[in-house]
């Protein structure tokens, strides 16, 4: 389970001053529950996934990830964690094999369970063509297979994705909303980011809007849509954020 209590992080820059990258946010991921965090570019999406992944350390607040604190227990938290972004990066000069490897070992993987894993999860994301070519050589949608191997060789009991189809083809993208389907059917806590609205409509149980690094709304897409008069997730999230722009003004 993830439970974040009043997460908040707050950044300095000589301009602007402080800037809020998360603020008092709180909420709840229960096992076999895709969470959808909702929000546009700059709304505090990734901050608060990377606190929840220990990445960043909070200001203030904390979170609890498969019962181990953030702040106090980090190393035991990212144990539990897989963390996928369409940022994240491979070394370029390892092949998809190697860097799935890599990653098996710093979880303390024995060899043999790696490469068990590692076959597994080749056939599951169609990756045996191009499995021992480099990471430098790869397209943009084999990289993103890639990355999921890597983040998920161990086998952790909660996925977090962090816009995870972003730039992908239509294919590809397929292939990686099916496998967070997945992750939810075996029992996985799974929170999702994303700035598209099909995608949310599509796998999300609970659906948490975030603007400004605050965490507007949250609910079911049902409890949403009766809530706002509205079917339209769409409309629904713009009329939050206007409405939070207004009460900020």
């Amino acid at each position: 389970m993830i439970e974040a209590r009043e997460l908040t992080k707050t950044f300095r820059d000589r301009k602007r001053g402080e800037i809020h990258g998360a603020w008092n946010v709180s909420f709840r991921v229960e096992p076999g529950t895709i969470y959808g965090l909702l929000g546009a570019n700059g709304a505090g999406k990734t901050t608060t996934l990377r606190l929840l992944a220990t990445l960043l350390r909070p200001t203030r607040g904390t979170a609890f990830v498969a019962g181990h604190d953030v702040a106090a227990e980090p190393d035991r938290v990212r144990s539990k964690v897989g963390f996928l972004a369409a940022s994240t990066a491979l070394y370029a000069r390892l092949t998809a094999r190697e860097m799935i490897t890599y990653f098996g070992r710093l979880n303390g993987m024995t060899e043999a369970a790696i490469r068990a894993r590692t076959a597994e999860l080749s056939a599951r994301l169609g990756m045996d063509e191009f499995l021992d070519r480099r990471c430098d050589q790869l397209s943009t949608g084999m990289k993103q297979k890639t990355s999921i191997a890597r983040t998920i060789v161990h086998d952790p009991p909660v996925m977090i994705f962090d816009e995870p189809t972003l730039g992908l083809d239509v294919m590809t993208a397929r292939t990686v909303v099916g496998f967070v389907r997945e992750c939810r059917a075996a029992g996985k806590t799974v929170i999702y980011s994303t700035h598209v609205m099909s995608e949310v409509e599509k796998l999300c149980d609970v659906i948490g809007v975030i603007h400004s690094g605050r965490l507007l709304a949250e609910g079911s897409l049902a409890e949403l849509r009766a809530r706002h008069g509205e079917n339209d997730l769409e409309e629904i999230f713009v009329r939050l954020v206007e409405g939070a722009g207004r009460a900020a003004a």
